[in-house]
């Protein structure tokens, strides 16, 4: 009988491992080796051909991600509870002082605060890379005839050169000068937004008075639409009277936009809300109110005698645009404010505000932190999650002709 050695002190592993994925460790490949080495009398050597011989596969497996880092996870679990029965038996066996007391209140809440933010980091992992089907503004219906179909990329390649610049048409209203101590206020320095009760109209092309005499963004995430109304050889662009479309929108063009519905105060629609009454109460607070105003030719077009309460400060231009080829466009412009320049001109203003909402689903940077070290990143990051907002206000002071 052929013989082969071993010794008392070997291992007996399993009859037969054909995946190899049990000894993945270097440190227990030879776990169950013989220490005396394998003999030859079991070897094989081959005589003849079989044609009946298969490969086996060998392939090493493959575990799912759900699978992978699951023993490090346990692991780590195991070592907390461990952690944590070890403190309830000390804190069990000692009696704190006061103030020893005060700084384990402090170190649990900041547990507390650690946990429930991994808690929504996993939360919030699934939703990563989630594309949301938005409704449209307008459906389109299948009888409609289609005329002309425009994508994007083509889109934002459209250009008009040559255009001049605009001639004022009218002048309307009055503005208030701008309090220039708002240019020292920093995070150190800070002065509470006030609630001002003005009236703010925002009138439809239509139903403007003196547009009676007489825009389209890539940027865009959520659905809007404008009604075009032809009149003889004249084209009206006016919005839906029962739209939101003056409503300002929150990180609309973030990687990970605002997703909760229903009453949230973080829903898309209660973030558009706050942004447009922060901006009307800000636009008013920062101008010298019950001082001396600065008045155009004509009186606000969209006050009527009935109205009751102050008209908030703001003046329109209405401004004649060439575009070629027999193409005029008027397009009413607003001013919020009017200020002195280094030389003593008058300059007028644009009056916008950005507004922090929750630093931890907004690009991680918290304003307190970094406002008055790091405007820039600060700056940088609004201009990824909010480049339609901003591109609407920077083409709103262009063609108003005023400052930012």
């Amino acid at each position: 009988m052929p013989y082969q050695p071993f010794a008392k002190s070997d291992r007996l592993g399993k009859v037969a491992d054909w995946t190899g994925a049990t000894y993945q460790d270097r440190r227990a490949a030879n776990k169950y080796s013989s220490l005396f080495g394998s003999g030859t009398q079991y070897a094989y050597y081959h005589e003849e051909d079989e044609s009946t011989f298969q490969l086996v596969d060998t392939a090493r497996m493959h575990k799912p991600m759900h699978q992978r880092g699951r023993f490090r996870m346990n692991h780590q679990r195991n070592m907390r509870n461990r952690e944590r029965q070890k403190l309830v038996q000390q804190q069990q066996l000692q009696v704190l002082s006061k103030s020893a007391k005060g700084r384990e209140r402090e170190r649990l809440q900041q547990v507390r605060k650690w946990q429930k933010q991994m808690r929504q980091k996993f939360d919030n992992k699934g939703q990563v890379g989630q594309v949301k089907n938005r409704e449209a503004s307008v459906n389109v219906r299948p009888t409609w005839k289609v005329l002309e179909e425009m994508d994007f990329p083509r889109l934002g390649k459209l250009s008009l050169p040559g255009i001049t610049e605009g001639k004022d048409v009218y002048t309307c209203g009055s503005i208030e000068y701008f309090d220039k101590a708002y240019n020292l206020v920093t995070c150190k320095n800070e002065k509470p937004l006030q609630r001002i009760i003005r009236i703010f109209h925002k009138v439809t092309t239509t139903d403007d008075p003196m547009i009676r005499q007489l825009a389209k963004t890539e940027n865009s995430v959520y659905s809007w639409d404008i009604i075009v109304q032809r009149v003889n050889d004249k084209l009206f662009f006016d919005k839906r009277d029962d739209s939101e479309f003056d409503l300002l929108t929150v990180n609309e063009t973030a990687a990970e936009p605002p997703h909760e519905e229903g009453n949230s105060i973080n829903s898309p629609r209660n973030l558009a809300l706050e942004a447009t009454f922060i901006n009307h109460n800000f636009s008013q607070q920062v101008l010298k109110m019950g001082e001396e105003k600065h008045s155009f030719e004509k009186p606000n077009p969209f006050v009527q005698e009935e109205e009751e309460g102050e008209v908030a400060s703001v003046a329109y231009r209405y401004r004649k645009f060439d575009l070629g080829e027999d193409v005029g466009l008027i397009v009413r412009c607003e001013h919020d404010g009017v200020t002195y320049g280094p030389n003593g001109e008058l300059q007028y203003i644009s009056i916008k505000a950005l507004n922090e909402w929750d630093p931890r689903t907004s690009g991680g940077i918290d304003w307190r932190q970094k406002l008055d070290t790091q405007r820039g990143a600060v700056l940088a990051n609004e201009l990824k999650n909010n480049s339609c907002k901003l591109a609407k206000w920077t083409v709103q002071a262009l063609l108003a002709g005023s400052l930012g």
